[in-house]
């Protein structure tokens, strides 16, 4: 009985919380952006998304009919290096839960923000929501440099 009692200390002991695994080994809900992921090439990324409004070897700029804006950044290598979506009015907005697998209370005014880093996946992405009756949603993706 000890020993098997021992053994049991042991292993919960050893074995890592969720709380300790945290978002490091979390996978990441929202992975990419109508196919355009980070670490793509730039030449990729617009074969994707079509001709940008803007463009440059830094950024592209795209607009999704009247309420939706796209910035896709480049890094010197020509590599998406960081993808932002707003969504302004209309319907189909994503929820926390539908970007980042979990919902987050809204603060008293409203907003929401959460950050999640997955440092496996090498990127980190963020939910925004404005306070008001006509909020933006800003979603997030950025490579984690080293």
């Amino acid at each position: 009985m000890a020993l098997s009692c021992a053994i049991a200390a042991v292993f919960f002991l050893r074995a890592p919380s969720l709380a300790q695994k945290g978002e490091a080994e979390a996978q990441p809900t929202f992975s990419d952006f109508k196919g355009v992921r980070i670490g793509m090439p730039l030449d990729e990324a617009r074969k994707k998304l079509g001709s940008p409004r803007d463009k440059s070897d830094e950024q592209d700029f795209y607009m999704i009919g009247d309420s939706q804006a796209v910035q896709i950044y480049y890094d010197k290598g020509k590599a998406v290096s960081a993808i932002s979506i707003d969504f302004m009015g209309g319907s189909g907005i994503p929820t926390c839960k539908d970007v980042l697998g979990a919902d987050t209370p809204p603060k008293a005014d409203g907003s929401v923000y959460k950050l999640m880093r997955y440092p496996k996946a090498g990127y980190w992405v963020s939910y925004s929501r404005t306070a008001g009756n006509s909020p933006t949603v800003t979603i997030t993706m950025q490579k984690i440099e080293h």
